[in-house]
């Protein structure tokens, strides 16, 4: 089995391809489909999350406490004001571009949504 990185960077603008990678990362990491799953939220996605409710809510709070979501990134977080609201979810916020490179480096594919 394989170890994956979902990259969440949809979000209101696409809100059918946000809500599809955060389902199939859940759904993925309930079924135990690949040997490590990692997601991490970058961009338009942070302030979707931030403002997820319904299932879309219960499947964030199921990839944090399932310690699948890596981070989200600290300068969009910052930058549209929604540290806060994302940290009150369990989400750790990070450099985007240093997480991908972690994840690409130690051999992770990458999905994207």
């Amino acid at each position: 089995m394989a170890k994956v990185l979902f990259l969440i960077v949809s979000g209101e603008e696409a809100k059918a391809k946000a809500e599809a990678g955060i389902t199939v990362a859940a759904r993925s990491l309930a079924a135990k489909r690949y040997d490590d799953l990692k997601v991490l939220f970058f961009g338009p996605s942070e302030k979707f999350i931030a403002e997820a409710d319904g299932q879309t809510k219960d499947q964030v709070k199921q990839l944090v406490e399932g310690k699948a979501v890596d981070s989200a990134c600290v300068f969009i977080a910052e930058k549209n004001g929604i540290k806060d609201k994302l940290l009150s979810f369990g989400v750790e916020l990070m450099p985007a571009g240093e997480r991908i490179a972690h994840y690409v480096n130690a051999g992770y594919q990458v999905i994207t949504f």
